[in-house]
């Protein structure tokens, strides 16, 4: 049977950090969201790029039908495809199920295919991920959104990162694991996500200038 690490479990138990939030009207509502790449980045952060695994199970196509795309008067014929799709996402043996819907407009049919299976399958993706805890969407569930809240600053995230180095360069790599443990799950959360999406990339790009 599958058991979190404690520190897989702070990170699930983390608020949503609400730069990740995104916003949307739809029928006159506002809608809030996080977006499909960062769902993937967030699951591969908590669990590993080689801890969990997602499988579309089924996927139907509900609507087809020719229209109109484009606003007068620069309109085309086109069409307007929908899809609905029910995604697997297993981490060790826990499985959790998403339905999502998707939908695309194009003139050529098989780009609005394409373009609904697409969006159907990220939607039920996120579905399933968001079981998991905070960092997947459950917090916006929540009308109130109590569990999003504001990342720690840079400035934080670098005077966290100082301490910890500063620690394994005078006393070792075991002195480095106990600050780490010492410091609030929230704040590691956060300046690991800094790490491997800013300097990592930095550090990447500049090797590959050398």
């Amino acid at each position: 049977m599958t058991a979190f690490t404690p520190k897989t479990i702070a990170a699930l138990d983390a608020p949503l950090v609400r730069d990740n939030v995104k916003q949307r009207e739809q029928a006159g509502r506002k809608l809030f969201y996080i977006e499909g790449w960062h769902a993937i980045a967030e699951a591969n952060r908590i669990f590993g790029f080689d801890g969990w695994t997602r499988q579309t199970i089924d996927i139907r196509s509900v609507s087809e039908r020719e229209r109109k795309i484009g606003k007068p008067p620069n309109t085309r014929d086109g069409w307007g495809v929908s899809y609905v799709v029910k995604v697997r996402v297993t981490v060790g043996d826990i499985v959790r199920e998403g339905i999502g819907a998707g939908h695309g407009i194009d003139v050529d049919l098989g780009l609005a295919h394409e373009s609904a299976i697409k969006e159907a399958e990220t939607d039920a993706m996120k579905r399933a991920l968001m079981t998991f805890g905070n960092p997947f969407g459950l917090a916006l569930y929540d009308k109130e959104q109590a569990n999003v809240a504001d990342g720690p600053t840079t400035t934080e995230l670098l005077t966290a990162a100082e301490a910890s180095l500063r620690a394994a360069a005078e006393n070792g790599m075991a002195e480095l694991e106990t600050v780490w443990n010492r410091t609030d799950p929230d704040l590691c959360v956060a300046l690991e996500t800094l790490v491997n999406k800013t300097l990592v990339p930095l550090a990447k790009k500049k090797a590959k200038a050398a």
